[in-house]
């Protein structure tokens, strides 16, 4: 992701099924980012076992869409055209 730079990024798996697309060291910070080609993207196991296992500071949930919102108070929905915009 030239964006925010191709340090400290990761795929992170499980051998449960747990994944997380993206997972970013930034600053002493975990960010975690998942991809979504629906138009309603929602909670997922293993959004909530990321978020417990890494104390992600944030999450994004990247979709098509043109809507930003939250999913729950650390993660939020992000359409993809507001990526470039994000800092983190």
């Amino acid at each position: 992701m030239a964006i925010l730079g191709e340090r400290d990024a990761y795929f992170w798996s499980t051998n449960r099924g747990a994944e997380l697309d993206l997972l970013l060291l930034r600053q002493g910070q975990r960010y975690g980012f998942e991809f979504k080609c629906t138009d309603a993207p929602s909670m997922t196991r293993s959004i909530h076992v990321a978020l417990e296992d890494f104390q992600l500071k944030k999450t994004y949930v990247i979709y098509p869409g043109k809507e930003r919102y939250a999913l729950h108070s650390q993660v939020e929905a992000l359409p993809l055209t507001a990526v470039p915009a994000l800092r983190i």
